[in-house]
């Protein structure tokens, strides 16, 4: 009776210990759960910088560019010259956008852009009177405001990587913005220029000759 009274007691006791072991790796899982971060969506890292202005009538190309060697470091980009534009005169603006932190693996954020289109947009902001085309002065300060944007995401909001701009038909000095959010899981066709991430923010000096 003894003997069969342990051995009850044993399969009790192993029980127990099997009962005790799976509650606590339920509760491990669920810790390692609740300690795993949420995912953030990141900043793209940004080296260069070039606004391409081109003539539309004979193809001449006006480039603007900013320089940030140290990548994710404490310098900024820097703007490295002004935009000189020809007065009364449409031009298509494209970008040149790069991470060439690694000289050997340079990265075309352009495409990046292109294929996160419906997470990113550029926003404009100039000095009044620069362009008879679009007119006011930009969409920074209001994402209604006029923009001539050539393309747009898969849910026909615009984009930013091309624009088409017609300059005033006199000289006069001025300055033109060029702002990239990031927004994922908040574009739309209401979201503005304080929506979400910059992954840039340049004020050029703009010439109009």
């Amino acid at each position: 009776m003894k003997t069969t009274m342990k051995t009850i007691n044993q399969i009790f006791n192993l029980r127990l210990l099997a009962i005790l072991c799976i509650t606590l790796a339920v509760v491990s899982c669920s810790n390692d759960d609740d300690a795993a971060p949420d995912e953030e969506n990141e900043v793209e890292v940004i080296t260069n910088v070039s606004l391409v202005f081109t003539n539309t009538t004979d193809n001449t190309v006006v480039r603007a560019s900013a320089l940030d060697p140290d990548g994710e470091g404490s310098d900024p980009l820097g703007i490295l010259n002004e935009i000189t534009l020809s007065a009364n005169t449409e031009y298509t603006l494209t970008y040149e956008i790069l991470n060439a932190l690694d000289p050997d693996d340079v990265e075309n954020i352009v495409e990046e852009i292109e294929e996160e289109d419906d997470e990113h947009q550029i926003f404009y902001s100039f000095t009044g009177g620069a362009f008879s085309n679009p007119t006011g002065n930009g969409n920074i300060d209001t994402a209604s405001d006029p923009v001539n944007y050539n393309d747009e995401d898969e849910n026909g909001n615009p984009v930013g990587l091309s624009t088409t701009w017609t300059t005033a038909d006199a000289a006069m000095g001025g300055a033109f913005r060029v702002r990239l959010q990031h927004q994922p899981d908040l574009k739309s066709a209401t979201t503005g220029a304080e929506d979400g991430d910059t992954d840039f923010d340049l004020t050029f000096v703009l010439n109009i000759e």
